[in-house]
């Protein structure tokens, strides 16, 4: 995975001749790490364990864990906020996920909680707000384009994600 490194000192150029070459070359130089997550709950709530497995050129890492207490959807966005909270500098990141909801509410549906004060459209507390703002900040520390993929259809990537959010139940109820 990406080691870290300082951030630059001096801001990009003043020169918009020089600005847009060195913004696209600085683009171009992010590693590319591809990352596919999945959360899993036997019962919702009840035990519940979260996946993620990350590949960046011939790297690749697998990360889980679970909570005793908790749902599916928490550990769905629990699973993407580990993946990239394990990230040593800034990425070009490709997530896939087979939820939908981490998928719209972070590209769709959080701008407009974030617009009325963390409520939904009828006006009620956003569910797992904690971990919504968790996630859009982390995310915007990188560049990230966010996939959707249909769960249990034998895409590698996603099953061996859940094989990790199932490892994450295993551990879960062993507390």
């Amino acid at each position: 995975m990406p080691e870290p490194t300082a951030a630059p000192t001096n801001p990009p150029s003043a020169n918009p001749a020089t600005a847009a070459p060195a913004a696209a070359a600085a683009a171009i130089a992010l590693p590319e790490v591809v990352v596919y997550t999945d959360g899993a709950c036997k019962g919702n709530p009840g035990p519940g364990g979260w996946g993620a497995w990350l590949v960046s050129g011939g790297h690749e890492k697998e990360l889980w864990g679970g909570e005793p207490g908790t749902t599916n959807n928490r550990m769905e966005l629990t699973a993407v906020i580990e993946a990239l909270a394990s990230l040593k500098r800034t990425c070009r990141i490709t997530v896939y996920t087979d939820s939908e909801y981490v998928k719209n509410g972070i590209t769709t549906w959080i701008h407009g909680w974030k617009s009325r004060g963390w409520l939904t459209a009828d006006r009620k507390p956003v569910k797992n707000a904690d971990l919504w703002k968790r996630l859009e900040a982390l995310a915007a520390l990188h560049r990230v384009d966010w996939r959707w993929v249909r769960g249990h259809n034998g895409d590698p990537g996603n099953e061996r994600a859940d094989a990790l959010a199932n490892r994450g139940v295993d551990s879960a109820r062993q507390r």
